[in-house]
């Protein structure tokens, strides 16, 4: 009887069977990974100065600011990135700036804006004030923290899963949202920058607040200084 065998063009195909690899623990799963490269080494970030559960205002102009970020959908662009800076004083939006990523950039822009629309120019600020946001990555990172200290501002962070200490700047992305955003249906990036930018000249200079006695934040600000 003869001898079966396996066609010559399967040879390089078939291989022998590997047996599998047996993981005993905990440990020796961070053995491989460690051995392989494959750990994500955790920065290390230092003390962040956290508030004491107060809110987020200030009794004088540029003593405190206030910065957030938010998504804006905009059409064949998709999903944008909107950053924003306040001062909690006056509630006059100082600066802005929206982009297609999320990114730190994003948010540095918007506070060199800031920094050039109440100061007329970028550079370190006479009297160190404090520069208020949340804990996320964008804020926290390498570049901002780094940019923040150059221009002679100092961050704080609220506390975990507390937004409200953020309140101030939260509730002008939900006002900005409420009545400019919500009722576009924008088509790019270039068209909502545009009614964006159109709706905060609005807001600085001709929406007056209950909280500022029926002034606009302009006003405010000239009140002030």
């Amino acid at each position: 009887m003869a001898t079966a065998r396996w066609p010559s063009c399967w040879a390089s195909t078939v291989r022998p069977r590997t047996p599998p690899v047996r993981v005993s623990g905990p440990n020796t799963v961070q053995r491989i990974f460690q051995l392989k490269n494959w750990q994500v080494r955790k920065r290390p970030i230092g003390m962040r100065p956290r508030i004491q559960a107060l809110p987020s205002v200030a009794t004088a102009p540029n003593e405190r600011w206030s910065t957030d970020l938010c998504r804006i959908w905009a059409g064949k662009d998709g999903w944008t990135s909107l950053a924003l800076v306040i001062d909690c004083h006056t509630r006059e939006l100082l600066g802005w700036h929206l982009s297609r990523t999320g990114k730190a950039t994003t948010a540095a822009s918007a506070l060199e804006h800031a920094l050039i629309s109440r100061f007329g120019t970028l550079g370190r600020v006479n009297r160190e004030f404090l520069l208020r946001s949340d804990n996320g990555l964008v804020f926290t990172s390498r570049h901002y923290t780094a940019l923040v200290r150059s221009y002679g501002l100092k961050q704080e962070f609220i506390t975990p899963y507390g937004p409200q200490q953020n309140g101030m700047v939260e509730r002008v992305i939900r006002t900005l949202k409420e009545q400019c955003v919500h009722r576009h249906r924008f088509e790019s990036i270039q068209h909502a920058a545009r009614a964006i930018g159109d709706w905060i000249q609005f807001y600085n200079t001709r929406r007056p607040h209950q909280a500022l006695a029926m002034r606009t934040p302009a006003e405010a600000f000239r009140l002030a200084a």
